[in-house]
Formats: C-alpha cells, sequence, structure tokens
C-alpha cells in the first residue's frame, strides 16, 4: 500500500467515525422532516436559482438587485462546474450508504459523493449573498450550514464531503466576486438596470 492510499484509508476510517456517531447522536423522529425539507431545497440548486432569478427580475435603476442576480448565477456557475462537472466524476467517492450499507429516508443518488453539491452551492450562494447584504448574507450561511448537516444527518454524505464542498463553494464564490467587482468597476461589462 502506498502512502496515498494509506492516507486515503485513514481519512476514509474518521469520516466514517465521524458520520456513524453524528447519526447516532442527532438521529430522531422529530429531525427527520425538517433534514428532508432543508436538503430537498438544494436539489439541483432550487433555492439559490429562485433567488437568482427573482434578484434579477426585481432589479432596477434604485435597487441594485439585478447585478445581485447575475452575481449569484455567475457564482452558483463557476461552483457547479468545478463540483459537479470536474471533481465528483474525477474522485468518483462511492455513498457511504453503498459503502456501510444502512438505509435512508430519501433516494439513492445517482452521482458520486464527493464534493457535497448541494453543500457547495449553498455556501457559494451565500458568500455572494454576503457580498451584497450582510445581513442576509448571516442569515444564508446560517442555511448553508444546515444544508451541510442535513447531508450528514440524511447519511449521503462523508464529512470530508460537506468539508471540501463547504470550502469549494466558498472559494469559487470569492473568486467569482473578485472577478464581477473588477469587470463592473472597470465598465467592462456594465450591467444596467433597465
Amino acid at each position: 500500500m502506498g502512502v496515498n492510499e494509506g492516507i486515503m484509508e485513514w481519512i476514509q476510517s474518521i469520516d466514517i467515525k465521524i458520520l456513524t456517531g453524528l447519526r447516532d447522536v442527532f438521529n430522531s423522529p422529530w429531525l427527520d422532516k425538517p433534514m428532508m425539507f432543508i436538503s430537498k431545497l438544494g436539489d439541483s440548486g432550487f433555492l439559490w436559482i429562485a433567488l437568482a432569478v427573482i434578484f434579477f427580475l426585481v432589479g432596477n435603476k434604485k435597487k441594485p438587485w439585478r447585478g445581485w442576480g447575475i452575481l449569484l448565477a455567475a457564482s452558483l456557475g463557476a461552483n457547479a462546474l468545478l463540483c459537479n462537472v470536474v471533481l465528483k466524476p474525477m474522485v468518483g467517492r462511492i455513498r457511504p450508504y453503498d459503502l456501510l450499507g444502512y438505509e435512508v429516508l430519501v433516494s439513492h443518488l445517482s452521482d458520486f459523493s464527493f464534493p457535497s453539491g448541494h453543500t457547495s452551492a449553498s455556501f457559494a450562494g451565500a458568500t455572494a449573498i454576503y457580498a451584497m447584504n450582510k445581513k442576509w448574507g448571516i442569515a444564508a450561511f446560517v442555511f448553508a450550514t444546515l444544508m451541510g448537516f442535513s447531508r450528514l444527518y440524511l447519511g449521503v454524505h462523508f464529512p470530508t464531503d460537506v468539508l471540501v464542498g463547504a470550502f469549494l463553494g466558498w472559494a469559487m464564490a470569492s473568486i467569482t466576486i473578485i472577478v464581477f467587482k473588477r469587470c463592473t468597476s472597470e465598465n467592462k461589462c456594465r450591467i444596467k438596470s433597465n
């Protein structure tokens, strides 16, 4: 066994211990439906895409929300390309319920586990919103954290899937924000409000 394989096995064993511990501690019938609901809001980035569309549609000269919608959509798009198109197929990590053989409350998923797409999209969305409005951003980060927890609670991701997903979502949105600000401040891609 090579060094890389040994490290990966060690990470996997820690992931399994943390995930099974979390599921043992928090597993409760009264949490099942709220966790399923939170997780469902993240399916295909639904909540964040809906917010981007709403921001874009209600924006006008007095409210800069059109730009907010574009920034949110761009952050989500950059994140989806990295996480869902590049990393998931490249890493090919099996879902924890397939590896450990336990039942889950949601349908089995057809894609790979690493990184968590729900979590990465949520942190990308929260980072973009925070850049636009700090109060809304704090609420969005609380929701993004709940999203990550819901994915662990439901047993569809390992802890490192969620942690790396959160980091990647934040990083991709942060890069998008820098490009967006530079682009708009230099009038290279002016966003007109009407």
